[in-house]
């Protein structure tokens, strides 16, 4: 691939990456609730997703999931489900300052792992993510080469600038969180909450372009 081609796909998807997504929203909230250290599991899950999805879209599943409305309202409806739930959760949330003082029982509760498969399982689960790369990706592949080596390229530097955009989001939370009383901080957790409840409900309305 030519350096053009992979600056501007760096480009696009920084761009897209950055717009504040259900993925951005949960780094913002781990920042700010668990600090940016912990928070990385979060990332890694949403970037191992990236390469799911990426390579599930090299195989062909957006593609099933662009001429199948059943498999698409399937995935649709996971994906919307679990953004409400976690919506939910944060909306009954006392605040980020409550859980940074609460006891180690209570804290070890949120463990790396469930950090990890929390933020994989918003992305994954996510249908818009497989029509975007199977709408967004062909654009910069060249269909006279192998395309295997490019879809791996690609989806390197797209996990690459999502791991960077989401620790930034971290990175803001975490220090934001410093400066917050305890009402302040519930508020923080309300906006993303009720963010990710609309996250949801616009996934729960959308369709495929094909309708």
């Amino acid at each position: 691939m030519s350096e053009f081609t992979i600056l501007a796909f760096a480009f696009v998807a920084f761009i897209g990456i950055a717009t504040p997504g259900p993925t951005v929203l949960l780094a913002l909230t781990n920042g700010s609730r668990y600090g940016v250290r912990r928070a990385t599991a979060g990332m890694i899950g949403a970037v191992l997703s990236d390469f799911v999805l990426i390579g599930a879209v090299a195989l062909g599943l957006g593609a099933l999931l662009a001429a199948s409305e059943f498999w698409f309202t399937v995935v649709k409806w996971l994906g919307a489900a679990y953004l409400a739930f976690l919506g939910i959760m944060l909306l009954r949330s006392r605040g980020t300052l409550d859980i940074a003082a609460e006891s180690e029982r209570s804290a070890g509760a949120a463990t790396t792992s469930a950090i990890f498969l929390k933020c994989f399982l918003v992305a994954v689960t996510n249908p818009k993510g497989y029509l975007f790369f199977s709408a967004f990706l062909p654009q910069f592949i060249e269909p006279a080469l192998p395309q295997a080596p490019q879809y791996a390229v690609l989806a390197a530097v797209f996990a690459s600038i999502d791991f960077a955009v989401m620790f930034g989001y971290a990175l803001i939370g975490s220090q934001a969180v410093r400066f917050l009383k305890r009402s302040g901080a519930i508020w923080l957790d309300r906006v993303c909450g009720g963010a990710l409840l609309a996250l949801a409900g616009s996934l729960a309305f959308y369709r495929r372009a094909a309708n």
